[in-house]
């Protein structure tokens, strides 16, 4: 019976989603120092107070969807920008991954690179593959999360993102 149990133990703790600690809407989102590929350190703190801040999550820099999802960024920060909001992208790729990726699909804002994966784990956005899961956090600018978008369609993240920051309140500059 205990042999059984062992075998069937971490099964169960994949099948079910375990909310302890995990955060959600309200929450102050947790601090973070992560390099960019725009060469400039960027700390949550430092927005505090003063602007809303969108993390949005990526797996792997050069793969379909976040190359998809990046360029829908870029191609359509205009729009982003009418928003008073500080938006970064943000994976556990190695920093010169993420330059290089930045400039392949002309990024104007920053990806942020977790290395150590700390930051990821933070979030509880770090998958078991090792990978971030595909997540968009909107941080308000008192620094709590206002919303935690697990729902992301790469080709029309930038439309979203705006369509949520509207919705959310932000004020628009």
């Amino acid at each position: 019976m205990l042999k059984r149990f062992k075998r069937i133990f971490p099964c169960m703790l994949l099948a079910f989603p375990w909310s302890a600690g995990a955060l959600e809407a309200g929450d102050m989102a947790p601090d973070f120092s992560l390099p960019g590929s725009d060469g400039k350190t960027h700390r949550l703190s430092d927005y505090r107070g003063k602007q809303a801040v969108v993390l949005a999550w990526f797996p792997k820099a050069y793969t379909s969807g976040c190359t998809i999802e990046c360029k829908s960024l870029a191609e359509n920060g205009e729009l982003i920008r009418q928003y008073d909001v500080t938006y970064f992208m943000a994976s556990v790729d190695p920093l010169v991954k993420n330059k290089g990726f930045a400039e392949e699909t002309g990024a104007d804002f920053p990806l942020l690179s977790d290395e150590d994966k700390s930051v990821a784990k933070a979030y509880g956005v770090l998958g078991l593959s090792g990978l971030a899961k595909r997540r968009t956090f909107y941080i308000g600018k008192d620094g709590r999360i206002l919303k935690i978008d697990t729902d992301i369609n790469p080709p029309t993240s930038a439309e979203d993102m705006v369509e949520n920051l509207g919705k959310l309140g932000v004020a628009r500059r």
